[in-house]
């Protein structure tokens, strides 16, 4: 696959560049980040996705962090809380005055007083990180549609560490729903997988997603099993072998950090689907991550 040069990765940070600029132009107005988007010359699909990977937060709240520490700043220079909230949308005080102590721990007035421990959050920029020091394995794959079919759980989004949800879905299945599905399993990515899909869009900590497990496969799904229509299209298949779980880790991270700011791709709608194979004893195994793709438009 051709790699984007050093000057189209560099136009694609200039682009995220410009999205951050433009938050910056008046943060007591509100931002679509479909116009981020636009301004980084990608989809919002992507942006939202991306941004989320690089930054370690959601974009809807690392706008909200931002205009809550330029409201912050008026709040200490003696203007009411009153005339704030105001100026930065909230419906009312008390509004402003929650948002304010969820960041900070304190309520406004706590905060003007000699001492007072504050949060900020500072204005991101994006750098090109010329490195090249991950051999990532991966390919491209044009597939045909195909079925996911499976059992699947409504769970919460979370960022860093165990999600308990999906450990105690896990722990629910019983073994027998395994073998079954892997009857059905009749083409790659193979099975079992574990794939999440239809994630609320603001991808903030607590949001819900559906995680499955479940088999690829091009059979209709039996009685008592749920179904995925997956269509057509390009995905890139990441490989890994070594330590688990840490290899797994890497791979999503070396992903979004370095594969996708360097390679003319963007991440598209679809269900991200993880293969893994353990060695017995479980310390080691090899893992497949396929996450749907699209040519990145690079102007």
């Amino acid at each position: 696959m051709q790699k984007a040069d050093g000057a189209q990765a560099g136009d694609m940070m200039q682009g995220w560049n410009r999205a951050i600029e433009l938050i910056e132009r008046d943060l007591t107005t509100e931002v679509e980040v479909r116009a981020l988007a636009t301004a980084a010359l990608t989809s919002e699909y992507h942006f939202r996705r991306m941004f989320s990977s690089l930054a370690g937060i959601p974009i809807s709240e690392y706008i909200r962090r931002r205009r809550l520490t330029a409201a912050t700043a008026e709040v200490l220079e003696g203007l009411t809380v009153l005339d704030v909230a105001v100026r930065y949308g909230y419906g009312s005080a008390e509004a402003f005055n929650r948002a304010f102590k969820a960041m900070h721990g304190l309520s406004p007035s706590e905060a003007r007083l000699p001492g007072a421990v504050l949060h900020s959050q500072p204005q991101l920029r994006f750098h090109l990180r010329v490195e090249g020091n991950t051999d990532m394995k991966h390919r491209i794959e044009d597939r045909p549609a195909f079925r996911l079919i499976g059992l699947k759980a409504r769970v919460p989004l979370v960022h860093q560490g165990p999600n308990n949800a999906i450990i105690e879905f896990q722990r629910g299945l019983d073994p027998s729903v395994t073998k079954r599905l892997l009857e059905l399993a009749d083409m790659e990515p193979a099975g079992p997988l574990s794939v999440t899909d239809n994630i609320e869009e603001e991808r903030t900590e607590g949001s819900e997603l559906d995680y499955w497990h479940a088999v690829a496969s091009t059979k209709p799904a039996p009685e008592g099993f749920e179904s995925l229509e997956v269509p057509a299209g390009l995905w890139v298949v990441f490989e890994a072998e070594g330590k688990f779980p840490g290899v797994l880790q890497s791979m999503w991270a070396d992903a979004a950090t370095e594969w996708f700011p360097a390679n003319p791709y963007r991440w598209a709608p679809g269900p991200e689907m993880l293969s893994v194979q353990v060695e017995p004893g479980g310390t080691h195994g090899r893992g497949q991550l396929w996450i749907p793709v699209e040519r990145e438009d690079l102007r």
